[in-house]
């Protein structure tokens, strides 16, 4: 086995802190948070509906399977899931469009996400597969959640959060089967672990690449702070690809899942070994819901 080589940034985060490093931590945090209160961004999101086979009917109608808000039409139209492909026909009353421009009837790939949405009175709905199961996820820029939200909060920065971890790749990529809050496991790529020590203390944890591109480093992970300032189920954490078989761990970046914002995503959730015996108070803190009054 190699020995470790680990090496705490000598970065003092404090007032007297390197300028670069905070300005790219704030515009890192600024396109966080622009990214997040997005129209289509994850507080915009007000639904999420597995279909079932045959006949799903959606609009503002109680009487919908599909609930959509007040303002959509009352019959949008009907879904119709048959042998895992989905079409769509619009009632003749509804105005609908797809990439602005109106629609009757249509066939619906998951594969086109967000581009593929039908809208219709400003609210989105397009599919997505998880597995064996199909939905469609509802996106509405008017949501309460969206329109209330009132910003994120963050541990003060530490140097002792931000260190130089090792890594070690497997002779060919691993496999993981990934939990995720429905249940499910995903296979997920990883390329290697890393290690690393936070006041004194060893740690080990196993990223995966998030797409197909290898763009970055992917860590879902969870630790001691998820029992009472951060998100319960963990947290995640992108880094660079490792450099000379380094990869800078930068905990200040650890943000909250989509999951802490809306109960309609479908986050991954850590594997056990990424689920660590200690503290690391750095990064986002656990989101409150305002309680409506």
């Amino acid at each position: 086995m190699r020995t470790m080589c680990f090496v705490i940034l000598a970065l003092v985060l404090g007032a007297s802190g390197p300028a670069e490093y905070r300005a790219a931590l704030e515009k890192y945090r600024h396109d966080r948070l622009e990214e997040l209160t997005a129209p289509n961004g994850w507080l915009a999101v007000r639904g999420l509906f597995w279909l079932h086979e045959g006949a799903n009917p959606v609009g503002s109608d109680p009487s919908c399977e599909i609930r959509m808000p007040p303002r959509a039409p009352k019959q949008l139209g009907v879904f119709t899931l048959q042998d895992r492909a989905v079409s769509f026909t619009a009632d003749p009353a509804a105005a609908v469009t797809q990439a602005g421009k109106p629609v009757s009837s249509l066939t619906l790939d998951p594969r086109g996400g967000e581009q593929a949405a039908i809208v219709a009175a400003g609210v989105s709905l397009f599919l997505i597969r998880r597995g064996d199961k199909i939905g469609l996820r509802m996106l509405d820029p008017e949501s309460p959640q969206r329109k209330g939200f009132a910003g994120l909060k963050y541990f003060p920065l530490s140097s002792s959060s931000h260190v130089q971890a090792a890594f070690t790749p497997y002779d060919t990529p691993k496999q993981v089967p990934v939990p995720n809050v429905l249940g499910q496991l995903v296979s997920m790529e990883s390329p290697g672990y890393v290690e690393f020590t936070i006041k004194g203390q060893s740690y080990r944890l196993e990223p995966v690449y998030e797409t197909s591109r290898h763009e970055d480093l992917f860590f879902i992970f969870k630790d001691l702070t998820s029992k009472t300032e951060t998100y319960e189920a963990g947290r995640f954490l992108h880094t660079p690809l490792p450099q000379n078989g380094i990869v800078d761990l930068d905990f200040n970046r650890a943000y909250n899942p989509p999951c802490a914002f809306t109960e309609f995503a479908t986050c991954p959730l850590p594997i056990k070994e990424n689920q660590l015996n200690a503290r690391i108070p750095a990064g986002e803190l656990r989101f409150h819901t305002p309680v409506a009054r």
